[in-house]
């Protein structure tokens, strides 16, 4: 009688841990994420590329969006304090305190903005100028030969930092760099060259619903992206689709 009460309470506390298991696995029906507005891609309204490829990732698998509009250093806080559930836009290994899943969701298409009169940049040839990009970014980890640059806070007085030569060259993905030069009075005055390609990614916080979202975000992904679903989102928004290797 003993053995048989003692092998019920090893069954018992077994099928409670497995419940726990579950518990802990199951999946939530929302997934916070922290955005920069970049417009047409994250707008706070939630429109744009960005938001629309994330809620096809995200919906049919019964989760929704809940976003929230932050400066981009912002986000990355946030996610790191376990406040949301994952920032958007981020590069390979930003932050360590963060989880970054095998897939990305886009490709940042980044570019160089500067005087139509100077030379054409080349990667190989970045360090010999004068860059800038905005605070956080951090180009300089993933951009080759980086030597001269000055971050700044805000994009609305870029253009006067190349015509006055305060810098030569302008980074930025190819949307942020084509609006800060449509903002120009004569944008004919400039000129946008192709840098690099980098993935975005989104950066999951380390707590238990933000690793199931991120094992259920990368799972969509390698659906979705051999389904060529997605394909249709980046046609409609008129931008390069960035899986067409697969």
């Amino acid at each position: 009688m003993v053995r048989r009460g003692l092998m019920v309470m090893v069954f018992a506390l077994l099928c409670s841990f497995a419940q726990a298991g579950e518990v802990t696995a199951k999946t939530p029906s929302m997934i916070q994420l922290a955005s920069e507005g970049w417009e047409d891609y994250t707008a706070a309204d939630g429109h744009g590329l960005g938001w629309d490829v994330l809620r096809k990732v995200f919906e049919p698998a019964g989760v929704t969006l809940k976003i929230r509009t932050e400066p981009y250093l912002r986000s990355m806080g946030l996610a790191e304090r376990g406040e949301v559930d994952a920032c958007v836009g981020s590069y390979r290994d930003e932050s360590p305190e963060l989880i970054y899943p095998k897939w990305n969701f886009d490709t940042d298409h980044i570019y160089a903005l500067g005087l139509a009169s100077s030379p054409v940049p080349t990667p190989e040839t970045l360090g010999d100028y004068r860059l800038a990009w905005v605070r956080g970014y951090d180009f300089q980890d993933y951009l080759p030969n980086v030597r001269r640059y000055n971050e700044v806070l805000r994009r609305t007085g870029i253009v006067s930092m190349l015509t006055q030569n305060r810098a030569d060259f302008y980074i930025d993905a190819l949307t942020e760099v084509d609006f800060v030069r449509s903002r120009a009075k004569d944008p004919s005055q400039l000129r946008s060259t192709h840098i690099a390609e980098l993935p975005l990614y989104l950066c999951f916080a380390k707590t238990p619903n933000a690793r199931a979202l991120a094992k259920l975000f990368d799972q969509r992904m390698e659906v979705l992206v051999k389904s060529g679903e997605l394909k249709p989102i980046f046609e409609r928004w008129k931008q390069p689709y960035p899986f067409a290797e697969y």
